[in-house]
């Protein structure tokens, strides 16, 4: 049966009401199971209407109404799961968007030479970067129990299982269900370091080499697909390079817990991870290669090198050889798996040929073991079983993640003037000095390659501790090489002299040769127009030329902040920022011959540059991209992205096809000039109109108020503190509080807000360009993802929830102010990206539309719960410690439920 698109469409949202409707259903009997009928008949699924009756217990029902929305999550998951196979059977590779099979036969009807496109391949090169940003909400066992759900549910679609079989499986689910309601939803007490650790290690090493793998066979599959020559792309060093990089042990931006011994520790238990992943590959490599001396003919070269490697090993190499004596793959194996214990153990008696001493080793010995197999004419097994465990090398190394190190340029700043008092120097405040001042001493310094200090005196915990990991460090390159480490990321890059600091603190542990990347993050909206003069300069320093000229690939990494340039400006102007400034560094770049790496500090939320990956790639500047890209993982988007297998693997592809596909777009030489022009005076207005609301002088009452940012300020969902140095302060307080208060409160400004006032100025002001706005709209990919994430930022507000949160601020008038002047916007807003997308979004987002009716009536029971709490432990919380903690409590249920209606936090 042929079914069109739209067919297809109509199944994928049936298929979710069926599904959610399965998992409800099973739900509900459960509850009714353990004698809780009337708190299952209470939840508003399902078609059902509760009646209006207050509920004994609130509590109660907003954890099972937060199950239910986790459960809807899952079946939109499955879904959309099903629905790419679908496609993909129905049409082709091509159908899914972003896919391998789009980018691949894109590039082949423009005719792309299939050589040139393999060689661009293998010089791509993508980072996820996990982070512990406090952004999840749900406990780490609640997330597992998710996980046993999904595979239930997928398991559930098999059409052939017996009748016992179905009963057994939904015996097994509402077991599941059970777990999940006698399970504490929320954390009481904040989660440890380790805790944040051990969640990423899971990743690190149970989904993402799947995930590795299985987007390896979908650009195999696209690429024979589209008729390109299967020996261009058939080895490892021929695809697109994926590592992975962490900042749990390494982020200490206002992370007081992340202690120099914790960097320690992790670096040590990357490597660990790493080495047993690759020991397991390989016992698993050893088991498929049982060639017999018998049945192939062995090279008489490949059996002495055989035995002069065992006897080399002494003892053990003989009892791997004595191991499989007539199967010398295996042997050759096993003799690997004895260096890599040695490796492993850190045991170096018996000397360099006894263990590897860096991951290439090991890489360059399957390659070899690769060529045998094909000299033997086992191409086919080399394929299938040897490529898996090169690839696993290849991606994580012997150091699994690079632990990228991350300090505040204040922080440092305290650090060199700590420093520079204890070494005697009278005028010792770097902290106060001026620009010119500064880089006068840095230039100096530098030339230098004495240290101030002498070992083990202490100068003052800022100094202390930025020496102590920097020392941590020192010692795993001195040990390991410089594989396991990231970049040294300085937050709220000002200045040159910034970055330049870095170096001298990088001397004085005696790390200036390893050259380390130094990476300046750009967060703000007026440093990210700074950014290109920063970069100007510091690509011509003495110290960058040396690190670029010791380098054969040198490639200069920057990072761009979303989320405090979206906190500083609004939503339109922090994106329109960060293209401008992609483009100029670019050109800054080209001067100077370096490709840049942009690493893209993302958050979950819409606000922090979230959504979709595929259309984020797509909307960047043409030319920007070298083929190298960092990009964060935070919070809950870990979870959702990467939870599932199939999911997974579809995310990474997205990420890789993507860059791949932006990499191959020619910069635009003509882009007109109008269009500069036009969105800069759109985003001046959006700027302005934002910055009325923030610099109003009642503006922290109202969102102290109309937002529960006090009961979010005592959630456990991080462990990192929500303010950078606990002042109470708009500009102290972080990016993901901030979204997450004004999600919770259903006003979602913080990816809107400006907008409607600043497009209906401009329709006015500039009917004409607003026309050309309306063109721009349907085929720059820049302003339709914009327009289209902001619109759904809309869509997901509320403007009676709103107005409900806006009474606890008493003031009718300051009350009315603020709220004409949201509402205004919010309604404006709508209305002109209608008129920009040339539809409604009733008609243009279906699927977006089912979504949000399914969630509409348990989102208004929860926020009438949340409102009556918010209002009742407000009203106690100095009086009352006893009644107060139970209010709270109830809140933060109530959080966590209201996150997964909503689909997201901070």
């Amino acid at each position: 049966m042929n079914l069109s698109k739209e067919q297809l469409d109509v199944q994928g949202l049936d298929k979710i009401k069926t599904d959610f409707h399965y998992l409800v259903t099973l739900f509900k009997e459960m509850l009714h199971s353990i004698g809780e009928g009337e708190l299952a008949d209470q939840l508003p699924f399902n078609g059902h209407a509760p009646t209006d009756h207050h509920f004994h217990s609130d509590e109660k029902l907003s954890q099972a109404i937060g199950i239910c929305f986790e459960l809807l999550n899952l079946a939109e998951e499955n879904a959309a799961t099903q629905y790419r196979r679908k496609s993909e059977t129905e049409f082709d590779l091509s159908s899914t968007r972003g896919s391998w099979g789009e980018t691949i036969q894109e590039w082949k009807d423009r005719g792309l030479n299939p050589e040139m496109v393999a060689a661009k391949l293998k010089n791509i090169k993508i980072a996820p970067v996990l982070t512990a940003h406090p952004t999840e909400a749900k406990r780490l066992t609640v997330l597992d129990i998710h996980r046993e759900l999904y595979l239930c549910l997928v398991q559930s679609e098999n059409p052939n299982w017996s009748r016992h079989e179905q009963d057994q499986l939904k015996y097994q689910i509402m077991s599941l269900l059970e777990r999940l309601w006698r399970t504490g939803e929320i954390y009481l007490q904040k989660p440890r370091l380790e805790d944040e650790r051990s969640n990423l290690m899971h990743y690190f090493t149970n989904v993402f080499p799947e995930a590795v793998h299985l987007t390896d066979e979908r650009l195999k599959d696209a690429w024979i697909n589209a008729g390109f020559p299967e020996d261009l792309l058939q080895w490892p060093e021929e695809f697109p390079v994926t590592q992975f990089g962490s900042w749990v042990g390494g982020d200490r931006d206002g992370h007081p817990f992340v202690t120099p011994e914790f960097t320690k520790s992790t670096l040590i238990l990357h490597r660990e991870a790493a080495l047993k992943m690759i020991h397991d590959q390989l016992v698993d490599l050893a088991a498929k290669l049982s060639f017999s001396v018998y049945q192939v003919a062995i090279p008489e070269g490949i059996k002495e090198t055989l035995a002069l490697t065992a006897k080399q090993l002494g003892a053990k190499g003989q009892e791997a050889m004595d191991r499989n004596p007539s199967e010398p793959l295996r042997q050759l194996i096993n003799l690997l798996l004895v260096r890599l214990e040695y490796t492993m153990n850190n045991d170096s008696s018996m000397g360099e040929v006894g263990y590897f001493k860096s991951a290439s080793e090991l890489s360059e010995a399957l390659k070899q073991l690769r060529e045998l197999l094909e000299e033997l004419g086992a191409t086919r097994i080399a394929k299938q079983w040897l490529f898996p465990a090169e690839r696993l090398v290849q991606c994580f190394g012997f150091h699994l993640a690079k632990l990228d190190i991350r300090q505040n340029s204040a922080y440092h700043e305290k650090a060199m003037s700590q420093i520079l008092a204890t070494s005697g120097l009278e005028d010792h405040d770097y902290g106060t000095w001026s620009e010119e001042k500064r880089l006068d001493f840095l230039n100096t310094e530098l030339k230098s390659k004495r240290p101030f200090l002498v070992g083990g005196v202490s100068c003052g915990p800022e100094a202390d501790n930025v020496l102590g990991y920097l020392r941590v460090v020192k010692e795993y390159v001195d040990a390991y090489g410089t594989d396991g480490i990231g970049s040294v990321i300085v937050s709220m890059t000002r200045s040159l002299s910034d970055l330049l600091v870095v170096y001298v603190l990088l001397r004085e542990v005696g790390l200036t040769d390893a050259h380390l990347p130094v990476v300046p993050l750009l967060e703000t909206v007026d440093d990210l127009e700074a950014g290109p003069d920063i970069l100007r300069a510091y690509l011509a320093h003495p110290v960058v030329v040396a690190q670029r000229e010791a380098k054969d690939q040198f490639t200069q990494e920057i990072m761009l902040g979303y989320s405090d340039s979206n906190k500083d400006g609004g939503v339109l102007t922090s994106r329109w920022s960060i293209y401008k400034a992609e483009e100029n560094l670019t050109e800054v770049a080209n001067e100077f011959g370096v490709a840049l790496c942009f690493f893209h500090g993302r958050g979950g939320t819409i606000s922090r540059g979230g959504g979709k990956i595929h259309r984020f790639l797509e909307s960047m500047p043409a030319g920007s991209m070298s083929g190298h890209i960092k990009i964060t993982i935070q919070g809950e988007t870990i979870a959702n992205q990467f939870a599932n297998r199939l999911t997974a693997a579809y995310n990474m592809e997205m990420l890789i096809a993507g860059t791949a596909k932006q990499t191959l777009i020619n910069p635009e030489n003509n882009k007109p000039e109008s269009l500069y022009r036009i969105m800069d005076q759109l985003v001046e207005m959006a700027r302005s109109n934002y910055r009325k609301l923030l610099d109003h002088p009642r503006f922290m009452d109202f969102y102290t108020k109309a937002t529960p940012i006090d009961v979010l300020e005592q959630s456990k969902i991080g462990s990192r503190p929500s303010r950078r140095t606990g002042q109470r302060s708009l500009d102290d307080l972080r990016s993901i509080p901030w979204v997450f208060s004004w999600n919770q409160a259903r006003f979602n400004l913080t990816g809107w807000f400006g907008t409607g006032a600043a497009l209906n100025e401009f329709k006015e002001a500039h009917p004409e360009d607003f026309e050309i706005l309306k063109d721009l709209a349907d085929r720059w990919p820049f302003l339709k993802y914009r327009l289209i994430q902001i619109e759904s930022n809309l869509l997901n507000a509320d403007a009676e929830i709103m107005k409900c949160f806006a009474e606890f601020l008493e003031e009718e008038d300051v009350r009315q102010e603020f709220m004409d002047m949201i509402l205004g916007d919010y309604e404006t807003c709508l209305q002109r990206i209608e008129d920009l997308m040339g539809a409604t979004a009733e008609e243009r987002r279906i699927s977006k539309m089912q979504n949000n009716k399914l969630r509409e009536a348990a989102l208004k029971k929860l926020h009438t719960i949340q409102l009556d709490r918010l209002k009742k432990w407000r009203a106690v919380k100095d009086k009352d410690e006893a009644q107060s903690h139970q209010y709270l409590l109830q809140l933060l249920l109530n959080v966590n439920a209201l996150s997964g209606g909503l689909k997201s936090t901070g």
